[in-house]
């Protein structure tokens, strides 16, 4: 995000909430501070921070939330208050993911989730056609250059480990895949969509432990056929196959919704 904590001042203390979508709004019922702990909450409860990552620094989460940094910095007390952070100090420091409990946290996210379901899953639908277009004009537009980077995101996929690693790959991947397409345009757009829904973007949400590798090794299935139809030039198909790949961010955050898991 390029948002300049001087630009998030004032959006803070007018309670205003920019044109980018109403899962930046605040509820009406809370704090501040309070919609902006249960939205971490929920970040780490379906997966956009694992267990041992760090954190973004205030500043950057401050400009991404679109409020200030004080705001940010009372949330992050909070999720050290219940257990779901570790600050640590000195090079290297910062706050760090622990584990979520899989009570308070899934039932934050669940009415956080909840309450903003409507947008979300319209949201979520843009972005899987969006991704559709994506790959399309990947398939259309990529260089030979193209294809040696996607095979190699591929393969660092493939051989990445469950959890951290895999959810980086993944990220490392689907950026090939908008560069292969060549139109800046399109990529922005993807980016700022996604935003929306996860404050980790371009990360996906991964999930908790729970069918986390069964889901990781669906997505390998999924990536192998994606790059083959943008290797192979076969537009249609890669836009239907990527359309259809992203709906595993819809699911996972289903689960939590619905309560069919903890994330």
């Amino acid at each position: 995000m390029t948002t300049s904590e001087a630009a998030a001042g004032p959006v803070e203390a007018t309670g205003a909430s920019p044109a980018s979508g109403a899962l930046h709004a605040p509820l009406e019922t809370t704090t501040r501070a309070d919609d902006i702990t249960d939205r971490l909450v929920t970040a780490i409860a379906t997966g956009e921070y694992l267990p041992g990552q760090r954190l973004p620094a205030e500043r950057e989460l401050a400009a991404s939330l679109r409020v200030g940094r004080m705001t940010v910095r009372q949330a992050l007390a909070r999720l050290v208050e219940h257990g779901l952070i570790e600050t640590q100090r000195g090079r290297g420091g910062g706050s760090f993911v622990l584990a979520p409990d899989g009570g308070t946290a899934t039932a934050v996210a669940r009415r956080t989730l909840a309450a903003r379901w409507s947008d979300l899953r319209d949201t979520s639908e843009a972005i899987g056609r969006l991704h559709g277009t994506v790959a399309e004009a990947a398939a259309e537009n990529r260089t030979d250059a193209d294809v040696v980077v996607l095979r190699e995101r591929l393969e660092a996929y493939r051989a990445a480990d469950s959890g951290l690693a895999s959810q980086k790959a993944d990220e490392l991947l689907h950026v090939a895949i908008a560069a292969a397409a060549h139109n800046a345009t399109l990529r922005d757009v993807l980016l700022e969509l996604e935003a929306r829904v996860s404050i980790a973007a371009p990360a996906h949400v991964w999930g908790g432990p729970d069918g986390m590798r069964e889901m990781e090794l669906r997505a390998l299935a999924e990536h192998e056929a994606i790059v083959a139809a943008i290797d192979d030039g076969r537009a249609a198909e890669a836009a239907r196959l990527a359309r259809a790949h992203v709906g595993i961010d819809l699911e996972l955050l289903e689960r939590v919704v619905h309560g069919g898991g903890e994330g």
